[in-house]
C-alpha cells in the first residue's frame, strides 16, 4: 500500500496543525461568522474573503508571524486557528501567541491538544525560546487555555491593546523551553 505524505506539520491523536494557505478562505470565514457569539468581544478574526486573504497573506509571507490551523483529524473541518505573531530572533527567539477556537469545536479539547502541538513546533523547528500570551482579564476560556499548557502568569498591563474601540488590560503569560522540558 502507498505511503501519503501527511499535511500536518505536527500530529497528535486528535488534530492536526498546517499553515494557513488562501484555499482555506471560505471555510475559515463561514467558522469566523458562525463563532461570532464565542469571540465576541475578544476576538475580531476576518470575516469575508477579502479580510481573510490580507490575513492570511501576511501569515504566509511575514517571516515575523507563523499562522496554523488546528484541524481535526477525523474530517479535516477547521477546529481552530493559532498565530505566532512579533517574532523576534537574536538574543530574545520570542514571539506572541494569539488563538481562536471555532464553535463546533469549542469545550472540545481540540485547542489545547493543538497549543501543545504548536507549542512543540515553536521550540523544535522554529528554534523560539519564549512564547508569551496576553489575554484579557475576563476571556476566562482564554486564560484557562494558557495555565492549562504550562504557561505562567507573569504580570498586568492595565491599557495594553486596542480592542474593540478601546485600550485593553491584558494578562501577561509566557513559557519558555526550559520550563516544557522541565516540566
Amino acid at each position: 500500500m502507498p505511503h501519503t505524505a501527511s499535511p500536518y506539520l505536527a500530529e497528535g491523536p486528535r488534530v492536526g496543525i498546517r499553515h494557513f494557505t488562501q484555499d482555506d478562505a471560505a471555510e475559515f470565514t463561514a467558522r469566523v461568522r458562525e463563532s461570532l457569539d464565542l469571540h465576541r468581544p475578544w476576538l475580531f478574526p476576518p470575516a469575508t474573503a477579502e479580510a481573510y486573504a490580507a490575513y492570511a497573506g501576511r501569515l504566509i509571507e511575514d517571516e515575523d508571524r507563523a499562522g496554523y490551523l488546528v484541524c481535526d483529524r477525523d474530517d479535516g473541518a477547521i477546529a481552530g486557528y493559532i498565530n505566532i505573531n512579533n517574532i523576534v530572533r537574536g538574543a530574545f527567539q520570542s514571539g506572541a501567541l494569539g488563538y481562536g477556537a471555532f464553535a463546533h469545536a469549542a469545550g472540545r479539547g481540540l485547542m489545547k491538544e493543538g497549543l501543545n502541538l504548536v507549542i512543540g513546533h515553536a521550540f523544535g523547528p522554529l528554534g523560539l525560546h519564549r512564547l508569551e500570551i496576553n489575554a484579557q482579564p475576563g476571556n476566562t476560556a482564554s486564560l484557562a487555555l494558557a495555565r492549562s499548557c504550562g504557561f505562567r502568569l507573569e504580570g498586568y498591563s492595565p491599557g495594553m491593546l486596542y480592542v474593540d474601540g478601546a485600550w485593553r488590560d491584558h494578562e501577561r503569560w509566557a513559557l519558555t523551553a526550559e520550563m516544557r522540558t522541565s516540566g
